[in-house]
């Protein structure tokens, strides 16, 4: 594999390591709803989102300096597809038929733009 391809690699694996990190804002978000408000609960879990997309805010800009806004913000598309992952282990929320071709129809889109984008 030459030098440029391995780079663009690593790119989408910071890419899809920091989306995989600013899903889980929307699972403490969800805790954070289920607590009375204000109380001490309510706070950590909010302060970890907070937390969660300061990291997210800083980490998308530096990615955004090696990759093409275009492909960068069609792969932010996965956060869906984390997020249907996520209710079904962390709240028991059903995947349905639905979810799945859903999800299949972002992976394509992903997929156009990325390879279209090369």
């Amino acid at each position: 594999m030459n030098e440029i391809k391995v780079s663009k690699v690593k790119n989408y694996l910071i890419l899809h390591l920091i989306l995989f990190i600013y899903s889980f804002g929307g699972i403490f978000a969800k805790f954070a709803a289920a607590e009375n408000f204000l109380s001490f609960k309510y706070i950590c879990f909010y302060m970890i989102v907070i937390l969660n997309l300061f990291v997210y805010a800083i980490v998308w800009q530096q990615t955004l300096k090696k990759m093409s806004l275009t492909a960068a913000y069609a792969n932010k598309g996965v956060t869906i597809i984390w997020g249907i992952v996520f209710g079904r282990i962390f709240f028991d929320e059903p995947v349905n038929f639905a979810k799945i071709l859903g999800s299949l129809v972002i992976i394509i889109g992903i997929l156009i733009v990325v390879t279209d984008n090369e």
